[in-house]
């Protein structure tokens, strides 16, 4: 079977978009999955996402990790809406569902603005911040990213936590409203140029943590920029965006 894809990419993060309308992709053969993603083999991405019809909302987002598994992917929902956008099925506005729940996002000169879910069960640690933002994300402050062992690091606490693990975000302060990001993900089980739910994880430790006392942070990552704002109140974090660009990058077809 020929299938038609489209290929998109926010800050980095890079994805495999299907529109799925008619159901034609076979979701319960992993293999096909593995094969697209694969970099030699296939088309190569973090991940791949379907977009599917839904009775209550604009159009529902479906996430498959590199390896498979599924989970929300903040980048991967931000290329989603601009695909979205691209099939006329929104204009500048939409609610669209993920695995998570309900979504709300924007577009506005190219930057796409994709609320989040709230925020109030935090852990914080000796050296770490926990926290789910749509998937676990371990936070954790460093002297010099640049340097840093991200990869062999990220694989170790990754693998230390229970299934089903956690995303790792090393990150070093920059000034009092900006800082800069790198992310071990896992499904991907690597570094990855930008993670979404990362840096919002990071901004919100950040806050909780009193590094920033700012609801507006900056986040530079390997792949570009993004920032998060958010209202927070007793600990419970409100209103969370991501924002960001997310880029068409190329079409085509791959046989599976």
């Amino acid at each position: 079977m020929n299938l038609s894809f489209y290929k998109y990419q926010g800050t980095g993060n890079d994805f495999v978009m299907i529109d799925n309308r008619t159901k034609i992709f076979p979701k319960k053969e992993i293999n096909k999955i593995l094969q697209i993603s694969d970099r030699h083999f296939g088309i190569g991405a973090d991940g791949i996402i379907l977009i599917e019809t839904d009775e209550k909302f604009d159009f529902k987002m479906i996430y498959f990790n590199a390896d498979g598994s599924q989970t929300f992917c903040g980048n991967g929902a931000r290329c989603a809406v601009a695909f979205a956008k691209h099939l006329n099925i929104i204009q500048d506005k939409t609610t669209f569902l993920a695995v998570d729940g309900e979504h709300f996002a924007e577009i506005k000169d190219d930057i796409i603005s994709l609320q989040m879910i709230n925020v109030d069960d935090i852990k914080v640690n000796e050296n770490s911040v926990f926290m789910h933002t749509g998937t676990q994300h371990h936070v954790e402050l460093v002297e010099d990213l640049n340097d840093y062992p991200v990869f062999e690091n990220g694989k170790k606490i990754r693998n230390s936590y229970v299934f089903p693990g956690s995303n790792v975000n090393f990150v070093q302060q920059l000034n009092d409203t900006t800082f800069r990001v790198r992310t071990y993900e896992k499904g991907v089980e690597d570094e990855t140029l930008a993670c979404g739910t990362g840096v919002t994880a990071v901004a919100i430790a950040m806050h909780k943590t009193n590094k920033t006392k700012s609801n507006t942070i900056s986040l530079p990552v390997e792949g570009g920029n993004l920032a998060v704002s958010f209202d927070e109140k007793n600990g419970i974090y409100t209103n969370v965006f991501l924002k960001g660009p997310a880029k068409f990058v190329f079409k085509g077809e791959i046989e599976i």
